[in-house]
């Protein structure tokens, strides 16, 4: 009963001074000394709204969402485009209605599809593989040999993956080609797309960042939009062929930047964590 007395309460020196907004050494309302507090709710982020105890991000998520769209919706496409194929479902009656528009044969024509030759594309990618292993050889990386023998790997999967569903779909060739079958997917789509993109991947963590990574991306992009448009201009192939190669070649370039995240220059395996 002593302790009541008239007028407002008075803040008494001690503790509960470090606690008031403002007080010296403290950053939080919830600790004196300015450390973060250990409870799950204050450990959280703030929201956008700038209240705590909102959910934190999921670590892992976006990574998982990338290699859905990188893998999960090419091989969805790819399955549907190989269905109507197989099918002679509409999307075949467009696809004939599309090439009869673009194809007009002429020399230029025939040599953008000439880049999606194996003698091309493949000496190519043999000159980004030597490099690419002498480069970590000489940076002393342990396995230095796996990315250049992953790219290689890739490649060979190529003709492998083809072939095989050439033979089953047995899809003839456009009017601009001799009578045959096996034009489906194409092979010169995939090789330049394949060959080429796993050049690219394998010269870009050895470069700094700037125009030249910047050249060498859009070059590789225009140089297989090239031979796709080379092929379906000249009436080598059906526009669904080279769409389809497209699918099965960004299925192929994921699974390298996969297994260059693993063994690459600067993974975590190599840097030993």
């Amino acid at each position: 009963m002593g302790d009541i007395r008239p007028g407002p309460p008075q803040l008494r020196p001690g503790r509960a001074l470090a606690h008031t907004t403002g007080a010296s050494g403290s950053g939080s309302p919830h600790r004196s000394d300015g450390r973060p507090p250990q409870t799950p709710r204050g450990a959280r982020r703030s929201g956008p709204d700038g209240h705590p105890g909102t959910t934190p991000p999921v670590p892992g998520w976006p990574t998982s969402f990338s290699t859905f769209l990188l893998l999960g919706l090419p091989a969805v496409l790819f399955a549907l485009i190989t269905w109507q194929i197989v099918e002679d479902g509409p999307l075949v009656r467009l696809d004939e209605r599309v090439s009869r528009a673009l194809v007009h044969p002429d020399r230029a024509s025939e040599l953008l599809a000439d880049l999606g030759n194996v003698q091309v594309a493949v000496p190519v990618l043999a000159l980004a593989l030597g490099y690419a292993a002498w480069r970590a050889r000489r940076a002393g990386t342990d396995r230095w040999w796996q990315p250049s023998a992953g790219a290689a790997l890739l490649m060979a999967l190529v003709p492998a993956l083809i072939i095989p569903i050439k033979e089953l779909t047995d899809r003839p060739g456009t009017p601009a080609v001799p009578p045959a079958t096996g034009y489906y997917p194409s092979g010169h789509t995939a090789t330049a797309a394949v060959a080429y993109g796993a050049a690219t991947l394998l010269l870009l963590p050895r470069l700094r960042p700037g125009w030249l990574r910047r050249t060498i991306v859009f070059s590789y992009g225009v140089l297989v939009l090239g031979v796709s448009y080379g092929l379906v201009r000249r009436g080598y192939h059906w526009p669904l062929d080279v769409v389809a190669s497209w699918c099965l070649s960004l299925i192929l370039l994921q699974l390298l930047v996969m297994v260059l995240a693993r063994y690459g220059p600067g993974s975590t395996k190599q840097r030993g964590e």
